[in-house]
């Protein structure tokens, strides 16, 4: 049964590693359940070629022989999209006709490898990474995760939904038009599209070259950073690399100053459920301290029709000209009908374009000037297959509203699972920033995807409390809340009013007894207790600048005192306790493991 079940559950880099790392699970094991999951799954679209198990399984066997600890990806299998090399695996861009066998990994790639992450295959994709459906290829509609009738999305589509589907933690997809966000947001899983050239296209079948960029699918924004982390670097193979270093992860900042389209910008094709499923998204932003900013998005409209109406459909031509020549019947005829275009362009249409486009990033840079990231949604809607197949080019188009002008604009974005809507279609937003903030757009994106609540891609699966960061090399001071100071509740206004970040949420050490107190308004207090003789009580970790720290401390009435409480994983952080003489008319609350549930249950009363 416990087995079954394993094999049903989808896990996270994370967990994967920790597992791993405490030897409870051997990276061959990983491995041999990956397969079984996409035998169980049996959906034989997803995958475009895929490595033989034996040999996956002895490669993960010889990484014992390694020093794990140096690893990030010690034994985390990946799938490929089908336009980047990876060495054993021919490369068909979804094209047969194309196919080419790769004499040696790409620079992505190759950087997972030696990370010790194990390549089990190449996925399907949009021909030529041409088209945000996930629908035109021929090697068929990989089904989507969430909902069987709803496209995929693309053109990462098989990386998408292997994700989603549990099968593999991590893949590599692309990103040119937003082929690395609209299937996150179908398939409920993080898509990270970094800055363009932190990551090198060495080895990439390009669809525009002056665009393109390789992309990220996870469960969760730390998995996507951790991967991220690991290809990002200068790659002297590839022209187009650039040196942007990739930031650390850092506490939500205070002030956070997040912009959002003008009143009746915003276009959802009349799908009221993702309009409203915006609304509730940005509702949570403020509630997590964020300020909403309006900001006009007409010219970043504007550059998003330059993609296609401009000069860069010569960039998809440049690549299958050849072929268009030889055997245009080898390419989908939609493929076919939108890249063909690209050979009627003219030298002056593209200086038109290219001058027209100098113009909007000067607006775009302007629009960053007081304002930290965009939240747009990620798709403005979701369509069926049946209803694509109908309407291939207008719908396709349709799903690129706040995606086709990223790269144009030279900016970064994390597409974020927000909500799932009650017709049980996934809903996403997308932060963006100008290029090289990832790390912002990371750090606050897992507070976000944390405080959904919702479960990881398709299998139902809970998110775990996120890790906590490393600490930071400022003078800040972290301090334990358990009750009336947490997250939406009634004194938490304390802490944003000396721009207090929260950090992260955990538990304590099960050493711990907490009683709710006859004080006005309603307060817990936390007792330490005998080791192991009390439970593990729910708390957040808040970090105050020293100035904030003393005022904080300074106005604590009594019985509430400041002293060292342990944490579950052993570290030990200032925080609020009680003085144990005023517990004898106190309720005992430790069964209720925390604050929150005690006064989520008073209120029902």
């Amino acid at each position: 049964m416990g087995a079954e079940m394993g094999a049903e559950q989808p896990e996270t880099i994370a967990a994967i590693l920790a597992a791993h790392r405490a030897g409870t699970l051997t990276p061959a094991e990983t491995v041999a359940r990956t397969y079984q999951r996409i035998r169980d799954h049996n959906d034989p679209a997803i995958f475009i070629s895929l490595r033989d198990e034996k040999d996956a399984i002895a490669e993960a066997e010889r990484l014992a022989t390694k020093d794990t600890a140096s690893l990030p990806l010690y034994g985390v299998p990946v799938a490929v999209k089908d336009n980047i090399d990876a060495l054993g695996f021919p490369t068909t861009a979804a094209c047969p006709a194309f196919s080419t066998t790769p004499t040696h990994d790409s620079t992505a790639v190759a950087r997972l490898r030696a990370a010790g992450a194990i390549i089990i295959g190449k996925t399907n994709l949009d021909q030529f990474a041409t088209g945000l459906v996930g629908v035109r290829s021929p090697y068929g509609v990989p089904k989507n995760s969430i909902r069987e009738d709803l496209i995929p999305g693309g053109s990462s589509s098989g990386s998408a939904v292997a994700v989603g589907a549990g099968l593999v933690p991590l893949s590599l997809g692309t990103d040119t038009a937003g082929s690395g966000r609209v299937p996150a947001m179908l398939n409920n899983i993080v898509g990270l599209k970094p800055s363009l050239g932190m990551v090198s296209n060495a080895g990439l079948v390009p669809a525009c070259r002056t665009l393109d960029c390789i992309s990220v699918f996870a469960l969760t924004v730390d998995d996507a950073a951790l991967a991220l982390s690991v290809m990002a670097g200068p790659d002297q193979a590839d022209p187009f690399s650039r040196d942007r270093p990739l930031g650390a992860l850092t506490p939500f900042p205070a002030g956070l100053r997040l912009g959002v389209p003008r009143n009746g910008q915003l276009i959802f094709f009349g799908d009221k459920k993702a309009e409203a499923a915006y609304a509730d998204a940005l509702k949570r932003w403020t509630a997590l301290g964020a300020t909403l900013v309006e900001f006009d998005l007409e010219p970043f409209y504007e550059t998003a029709r330059l993609l296609y109406e401009g000069p860069w459909v010569a960039e998809r031509y440049l690549v299958i000209k050849d072929l268009l020549a030889s055997a245009p019947d080898s390419i989908h005829p939609v493929t076919r009908e939108i890249t063909a275009a690209g050979a009627r362009l003219t030298a002056a249409d593209t200086f038109s374009a290219l001058y027209r486009l100098q113009g909007l990033r000067k607006i775009a840079e302007r629009t960053f000037a007081n304002i930290d990231a965009l939240v747009l949604p990620t798709a403005p809607t979701a369509y069926t297959t049946a209803q694509v197949l109908a309407n291939p080019i207008e719908l396709n188009s349709r799903l690129g509203t706040y995606t086709n002008f990223v790269n144009l604009l030279d900016l970064c974005g994390l597409a974020l699972p927000a909500s799932m809507r009650a017709d049980g279609i996934p809903f996403g937003i997308t932060l963006l920033a100008p290029a090289g903030h990832d790390a912002l757009l990371a750090s606050i994106g897992r507070v976000f995807h944390a405080d959904t609540k919702l479960s990881l891609g398709a299998k139902g699966t809970a998110q775990a409390p996120l890790s906590p960061l490393p600490p930071s090399s400022g003078d800040e001071i972290p301090i334990a809340v358990v009750g009336a100071h947490l997250s939406g509740m009634v004194l938490n206004g304390e802490l944003k009013a000396l721009n207090g970040r929260l950090i992260e949420a955990t538990r304590t050490a099960p050493d711990y007894k907490l009683y709710a107190l006859k004080t006005t308004p309603p307060k817990p207090g936390m007792l330490r207790v005998a080791a192991g003789k009390g439970a593990s009580i729910e708390l957040e970790i808040w970090s105050l600048s020293p100035s904030a720290f003393g005022k904080f401390v300074n106005a604590i009435p009594s019985p509430m005192a400041i002293g060292t409480v342990r944490l579950g994983d052993g570290r030990s952080v200032k925080g609020f306790l009680v003085e144990p003489e005023v517990l004898s008319d106190a309720r005992d609350i430790t069964a209720y493991g925390g604050w929150r549930a005690y006064m989520k249950e008073a209120a029902t009363k």
